[in-house]
């Protein structure tokens, strides 16, 4: 067994997408090949209505996929093939936008105002970029949860396929630590959003891992928690020690493309020309092949 030696920890960062949702940003648009085949992960968590009821009106999707996650209050959605639905609490919808899809997704907060959901982007590649669109919705109820002896639980948002990314919502309790297995030719990364603890390697520190760390001379830090993402290096564990109040975080892995990406907005495709050919058929009304 080898531990993850961690790459970087990194801090959120307030951004405002849609029809102006305040959010906080993980990752995205950028360092594609450290999160490959992931291109974005957004927390969406806010217990103010007039900082997300605006939402995310009609806005068009290709060559990738989405996968929303809610925990608290609920998001509407609709899309150009007639598709309706209301993920709630606990619902994971899985949208392959594939050749592309127009769509929206308007969030409401729960009966005191809260609202709460990540929305992660994963590649698809070239051979799968064009297929037709489709979802899978799947309840909360559907969703796998284990408790271990020591108290630890995990939601398997998605585990089942090697071939698929990798998504586990774990709980540690307070003072636990755990060992967790990762395939060893994914890319992984745990973004924490509830409690603190501490990921550790198994060698000694390296250069300090707080992307905002100002003397690259300063002691290696190792302490996360709410709104710090943890990207991992190769191996085929991690382990995490919980702090006094627990930790609560994403596993998310999966098995590099390691092809080519063009990217735009939510469009992305592997080269610029076909990036402008998307851009152009939005405009021209090609945009949609599926029907």
């Amino acid at each position: 067994m080898s531990l993850r030696p961690i790459k970087e920890i990194i801090q959120t960062k307030p951004t405002i997408e849609g029809a102006g949702v305040k959010l906080q940003r993980a990752f995205g648009f950028g360092k594609t090949k450290d999160f490959d085949p992931f291109l974005l992960l957004d927390d969406f968590r806010n217990d103010k209505p007039e900082d997300y009821l605006a939402g995310f009106p009609w806005h068009p999707h290709r060559g990738i996929e989405t996968i929303t996650y809610v925990l608290a209050g609920s998001v509407e959605h609709g899309d150009s093939l007639g598709n309706k639905g209301r993920m709630t609490v606990g619902d994971v919808q899985w949208m392959t936008a594939g050749s592309g899809i127009l769509h929206q997704e308007m969030p409401k907060g729960d009966t005191q105002g809260r609202m709460h959901g990540f929305q992660l982007w994963a590649n698809l590649p070239s051979s799968l970029k064009m297929t037709d669109p489709r979802y899978q919705d799947i309840p909360s109820s559907a969703i796998p949860e284990i408790t271990d002896d020591d108290g630890t639980s995990v939601r398997v948002i998605c585990g089942e396929s090697i071939l698929l990314p990798n998504y586990l919502d774990i709980s540690v309790p307070p003072g636990q630590r755990k060992r967790l297995k990762v395939e060893t030719t994914r890319n992984a990364f745990a973004y924490v959003f509830a409690g603190s603890g501490t990921f550790r390697e198994a060698s000694d520190p390296r250069a300090v891992l707080t992307e905002q760390a100002a003397d690259p001379n300063a002691p290696a830090k190792y302490d996360v928690s709410n709104h710090s993402l943890v990207l991992f290096d190769r191996g085929d564990e991690i382990t995490v020690q919980a702090g006094g109040e627990g930790i609560r975080f994403l596993l998310v892995s999966g098995k590099p493309i390691e092809e080519p990406v063009a990217w735009y907005g939510p469009i992305v495709m592997n080269t610029q020309e076909e990036l402008r050919q998307a851009i152009a058929e939005l405009h021209t009304g090609g945009f949609i092949k599926h029907r």
